[in-house]
C-alpha cells in the first residue's frame, strides 16, 4: 500500500467507509454501499465519481494541431474549440497503445486525457514524437477529476455553479471561473448517462466533492459500479478489451478512425486477426477475464475480455475477442474454472435506456 499514488479526495474515501483497492497504481475506492446499489442509483439519480488518477496533457505552440493530427487517430480538422473527441494512440503495428479524448481548447492548443495507468509511456511516446516547437506538459498531479453521472446530474450541476448548463451539448465543454478557479466541465462520461466530467485544481477538488456529496441526489460510487455500467454500454477498458496486440478495427472501434490523414499505426490497421464481440448469458454465473470461448464444436477461439453481472438487465454480459472467421457465429460456449456457460453473440450496446444522448431543456 506504501507504493499506491493517492488523489486529493483519498482521506475523504477511507473516512467515509469505502472499501479501497490498488487500481492504476492509485488507492482507489472500490465501493460504498455496495456495487449493484451504487450502480442503480447512477442509473435512476446521479453518482459521483473520483476519477483524478487519469492523465492530463497540455500540448499547445503553432503548428500543434498538424504535429498532433500526425500522432492520434483523432480528426483534428473537424475539432473545434468548445469540443472533445474519443480516439486510440496507436503503436507502429497498429495496436492501441491507449485510448483518450481530447480537448481543443483553443486554435493550436489541446488537452489531452490518458488512462492513469499509461500516463508515463503515453507522454514518452507524444513527446518523441513532437517537432521541439511544441511544447507537451504533464498536468496530472495538479489537476483533479470529478465525474456527476445520472439522469439527475444536470440539475445537481446546475445547483452546484447556481446557473443554468442546459445549453451544453455532448462532447461539448467549457471553462469556467464561476467558483473562483478555473474549471472545465464537459459533457462526457464512461456510464451511458447523461453526465459531466470536471477537471479543477487538486486543492479545490475536496470543497467541490464535499458540496456534491451533500446533494440529496448523489451518492459517491466506486470503481466496482464504475465497471458494470461501462460494460452495460460496451464501454472498453484499457489493458483489458483494449490492448497493444490488438487494432481498433478488431475492437469494433473502427469507425472512430479518421480516412484521410495519415498517423502512427494506421499501416498495420489492414489485417484484422480477431474480433471483439458481445455475449448475453443467462443467469449470474459471471465469466471472468481470461476464460477461454469455444464454439460449439469445443474448439476455442477466443478469450473473454471483461465479464460481470448486469444489475440493469438482471442477467451476465460478457466483451471477447474471437478468430475474426467466427465472430458471425450466433452462440459460443465459455469455459469458466468451474462450468461452462452458454453465450449467445449480441449487438452492443448491452443496456439500451441510457440518457448519455439525452436532450436537455
Amino acid at each position: 500500500m506504501t507504493d499506491l499514488e493517492i488523489t486529493p479526495l483519498t482521506q475523504w474515501h477511507r473516512d467515509n467507509g469505502a472499501k479501497m483497492a490498488p487500481f492504476a497504481g492509485f488507492d482507489m475506492p472500490v465501493q460504498y454501499k455496495g456495487i449493484i446499489v451504487e450502480h442503480k442509483h447512477t442509473r435512476t439519480k446521479a453518482g459521483i465519481f473520483d476519477i483524478s488518477h487519469m492523465g492530463e496533457f497540455a500540448l499547445a505552440g503553432e503548428g500543434a494541431k498538424d504535429a498532433l493530427n500526425k500522432i492520434v487517430s483523432h480528426d483534428l480538422e473537424t475539432l473545434a474549440p468548445g469540443k472533445c473527441r474519443y480516439g486510440f494512440l496507436l503503436n507502429e503495428s497498429g495496436g492501441i497503445n491507449d485510448d483518450l479524448i481530447i480537448y481543443c481548447l483553443a486554435q493550436d492548443e489541446y488537452m489531452l486525457v490518458v488512462n492513469g495507468a499509461c500516463r508515463e509511456k503515453d507522454f514518452k511516446h507524444i513527446q518523441a514524437n513532437l517537432p521541439e516547437s511544441i511544447l507537451l506538459t504533464d498536468i496530472s498531479d495538479q489537476t483533479a477529476k470529478i465525474d456527476v453521472q445520472g439522469p439527475e446530474s444536470l440539475d445537481v450541476i446546475n445547483d452546484l455553479m447556481n446557473e443554468k448548463w442546459n445549453h451544453l451539448k455532448y462532447f461539448n465543454f467549457e471553462t469556467t471561473e464561476k467558483l473562483g478557479f478555473s474549471m472545465i466541465i464537459s459533457r462526457t462520461g464512461y456510464t451511458g448517462e447523461l453526465g459531466y466530467e470536471l477537471y479543477l485544481p487538486a486543492d479545490n477538488a475536496l470543497e467541490i466533492w464535499e458540496k456534491l456529496a451533500t446533494d440529496e441526489r448523489t451518492e459517491p460510487i466506486g470503481l466496482g459500479a464504475r465497471d458494470t455500467l461501462r460494460l452495460e454500454i460496451g464501454y472498453p477498458l484499457y489493458g483489458q478489451d483494449l490492448d497493444e496486440k490488438h487494432t481498433p478495427k478488431e475492437a469494433g472501434a473502427g469507425f472512430f478512425l479518421k480516412k484521410e490523414t495519415d498517423y502512427i499505426g494506421k499501416a498495420g490497421l489492414a489485417e484484422v486477426k480477431e474480433s471483439l464481440i458481445a455475449l448475453s448469458i443467462e443467469g449470474r454465473r459471471t465469466p471472468r477475464h481470461h476464460d477461454e470461448v469455444l464454439l460449439s464444436s469445443g474448439e476455442k477461439t477466443g478469450t473473454i475480455t471483461s465479464g460481470s453481472f448486469a444489475p440493469s438487465l438482471g442477467h451476465c454480459v460478457a466483451l471477447a475477442y474471437v478468430k475474426a472467421n467466427d465472430a458471425d457465429n450466433d452462440t459460443f460456449i465459455i469455459k469458466t474454472a468451474r462450468t461452462e456457460l452458454e453465450a449467445k453473440k449480441v449487438s452492443l450496446p448491452f443496456y439500451t435506456e441510457g440518457s448519455a444522448r439525452m436532450k436537455v431543456d
